[in-house]
């Protein structure tokens, strides 16, 4: 059985997406042109962007600092 707290973590990404993205824009020109800003601000979210779960880190270093932890154990 699944509570509200299940969608949380999707709810916040859309969330994010419409407040930093979509939000200001009126239209595209073109469905790609909507496509492609989407996708560079998840590439953006996901690799660049700091988390203050991970400690203010980008995932990308988080997972490095990660990595060493693990070979260094």
């Amino acid at each position: 059985m699944g509570t509200s707290a299940d969608n949380a973590a999707a709810e916040s990404l859309n969330a994010t997406l419409k407040r930093e993205t979509l939000q200001d824009a009126d239209r595209w020109a073109s469905a790609r042109d909507a496509r492609l800003t989407v996708f560079g601000w998840i590439t953006r979210y996901n690799t660049r962007r700091r988390h203050s779960r991970l400690g203010q880190m980008s995932p990308i270093n988080y997972e490095k600092t990660a990595g060493n932890l693990a070979t260094a154990a």
